[in-house]
């Protein structure tokens, strides 16, 4: 910090120091790059309030990065940035669409030239995660207009959000400019995830060999991967005989000693005693890479990145040895625990998902690994209520994380529960005690309520606006009514009387609805009559993505549509509706247009109404709806809580 321009002149070290010991009272805590920025804004924001506007933008306000301090922090990635290249240049080198275009020079800025019309990205999303985009629905002409690429660069930051990366700070325009900070941030976020996609116990279930027989299943399914990946190199570097404990990918492995054990573990016949032997650092190194390229590992990193401590390159590289040869035995009992999965267990797990994206897309200040664990100590969820009903939390009342007294956990837990029921909540069966002990169910139910608080409150910002007090609040009749509305007044023909009609499972509803609301975005010529289980998969993937293409961030998967999950079918309707008011204004009398529903209609809809009473209050006006944009969409989940007790029955917490 105390190196950068427009900070060194108007701020002594003293001072920096003080007010990054805020956020880290620990000097040794290691951050990541999109944190050392956002660091940087709010001291700046600070000095420019402190000096009216000396190290600041004009009137006061923060400046962005100058182009000199985006040159240093760029150059300090030079390293990422050629092995992201390379990444690149290995998987998408044979694409039909990006091939004229690769191999990428590492130097230079053609990676930033080449990801401005948002093609390569998108296709680095589906190598990460495969399935995840329609390739249908990029733009891949070879000259596309502004509106064009902005609408894949909209699919993608999207998309990006549906598999897990965090996309708060990074808008469009960022990537049509290709910031080299931003777009090297992203891309890592993308590549970590296509590394580290092994590392859980339902890809490779051999990983319950790390852990005790009396460790609790589900503590394990809440493990980052990296914390996976770091427990499975200490658990081969015990048995190699190495003394010490890597906590981290940067300080801990930076003399390559790790690396001549580890490899010694898992590949012997690669690995001789001279490695170990050697006192230069630099050398290790050196011997270290070889051996692992005769393992087929990709070269992320240098020798130099290994002794400079460089922690994503070092992670990439033991994510590569890990895919490569995980030294775990195939045969191991346990293993069966992780394979005998119930139609209900993947139908809370597919939910778990929706919401684990879902929470991670609003930008609270937690990560989310696995909802049913990390939400245990109420702290999540509180960050959670915080952010979809502003100034609702008694932060005063509640304890951050690491939480080492159990009741501390039950109190913020209860305070959850408090807050739900203020917010009219269905809570009837749900106590603080049920979150803490990890109750699925229930937790499934409070999230549901809460995202759908979310959605409708949004709705119903939008709707005030254009109506003030005189507009009513938004319900799920509504919802079902304009998409109806809406479809009719294009001329089509598809008409759904509810959220569970089975008709919906062939996609044309929401096509002819996207169609409406956008009438470019779905190309006809690639859409199927929906008639086979085939067909009905590609209508219901090109769906997802052409929803995101328009700037709906929506984490349903096909199988939700296909299976017509009627809480994921109402979140899906609701994003497009909240799309399509936000752009396109409508008048009074179409936002109040309704066709008298049939009682199956009003029943159907009142059924997933009853999931709460929630009234939704509009956010504070210090809002802006913008802002909301990004936390809006984020709206779904599927129908797996209808395994839950029904709240009309006076039973349960949210039954459908």
């Amino acid at each position: 910090m105390k190196k950068l321009r427009g900070l060194n002149e108007v701020v002594s070290e003293e001072e920096i120091a003080a007010f990054l010991s805020e956020s880290y009272p620990d000097s040794d805590h290691e951050i990541e790059f999109e944190s050392f920025l956002r660091e940087y804004l709010n001291l700046q924001a600070q000095v420019s309030a402190k000096e009216g506007g000396a190290g600041g933008g004009r009137g006061g306000k923060p400046s962005f990065l100058k182009s000199s301090i985006t040159t240093l922090l760029h150059n300090l990635n030079q390293a990422e940035k050629s092995s992201y290249v390379a990444h690149i240049n290995t998987y998408l080198r044979e694409d039909p669409f990006l091939k004229k275009y690769l191999p990428i020079e590492p130097s230079g800025n053609q990676l930033f030239d080449l990801i401005r019309d948002g093609v390569l990205l998108c296709k680095l999303i589906n190598v990460a995660v495969p399935g995840t985009i329609d390739e249908r629905a990029i733009n891949k002409k070879r000259v596309l207009n502004p509106w064009e690429r902005n609408e894949n660069h909209t699919l993608c930051l999207n998309s990006a959000k549906a598999i897990g990366c965090t996309v708060v700070n990074i808008g469009t325009q960022d990537l049509v400019e290709g910031r080299p900070h931003l777009v090297l941030g992203l891309i890592s976020q993308i590549i970590k995830i296509q590394l580290l996609a092994d590392l859980n116990l339902k890809k490779t279930p051999q990983l319950v060999e790390l852990f005790d027989d009396s460790k609790d299943i589900d503590e394990v399914l809440s493990l980052s991967p990296e914390k996976m990946l770091l427990r499975w190199m200490n658990h081969h570097l015990k048995k190699a005989g190495y003394k010490k404990t890597v906590n981290n990918f940067s300080s801990d492995v930076k003399d390559g000693e790790a690396y001549a054990y580890l490899l010694k573990a898992l590949a012997p016949e690669h690995s001789p005693e001279t490695t170990l032997d050697t006192k230069d650092p630099n050398e290790r190194a050196k011997l270290v890479l070889e051996q692992a390229e005769k393992l087929d590992c990709k070269r992320y990193l240098t020798p130099k990145d290994i002794t400079e401590g460089s922690a994503n390159l070092n992670l990439a590289f033991v994510a590569q040895i890990f895919q490569h040869r995980n030294g775990l035995t195939s045969d191991t009992k346990q293993v069966t625990l992780t394979q005998t999965a119930t139609h209900d267990d993947v139908l809370l797990s597919r939910e778990e998902r929706a919401f684990r994206m879902w929470i991670n897309s609003l930008g609270v200040e937690s990560y989310v690994n696995n909802v049913f664990e990390d939400v245990r100590n109420g702290w999540v969820l509180l960050e959670v209520l915080d952010k979809v009903s502003h100034g609702s939390v008694n932060w005063k009342l509640a304890s951050k994380p690491p939480i080492k007294l159990p009741f501390r956990k039950l109190e913020n837990c209860n305070q959850v529960v408090k807050i739900g029921k203020q917010l009219k909540f269905s809570l009837v069966n749900l106590a603080g005690n049920d979150i803490v002990q990890g109750n699925k169910k229930l937790i499934v139910a409070l999230l549901w309520q809460l995202m759908r608080f979310n959605i409708l409150q949004l709705l119903n910002k939008l709707r005030f606006h254009s109506q003030g007090s005189e507009g009513k609040e938004i319900s799920d009749a509504d919802i079902l009514n304009w998409a109806n509305c809406k479809v009719k007044a294009s001329g089509r023909t598809s008409r759904i009387e509810s959220f569970k009609d089975k008709s919906l499972s062939n996609g044309m509803f929401f096509l002819d609805l996207l169609s409406t609301v956008q009438p470019r975005v779905v190309n006809w010529k690639v859409v199927t009559k929906g008639e086979t289980d085939e067909d009905k998969k590609l209508n219901a993937t090109y769906i997802i993505s052409v929803a995101r293409k328009i700037g709906c961030s929506v984490f349903l998967l096909p199988e939700d549509i296909i299976e017509v999950n009627q809480k994921m079918i109402l979140t899906l309707t609701a994003s497009i509706m909240y799309w399509s008011l936000q752009k396109q204004p409508q008048s009074q009398s179409e936002l109040t247009e309704q066709s008298e529903p049939s009682s199956m209609t009003s029943d159907a809809a009142s059924e997933v109404a009853s999931e709460d009473g929630a009234s939704t209050t509009a956010p504070s006006e210090s809002e802006e709806v913008n802002s909301l944009s990004d936390s809006i969409s984020n709206l779904t989940t599927d129908d797996a809580t209808s395994n839950a007790p029904s709240a009309e029955n006076g039973n349960g917490v949210a039954g459908s």
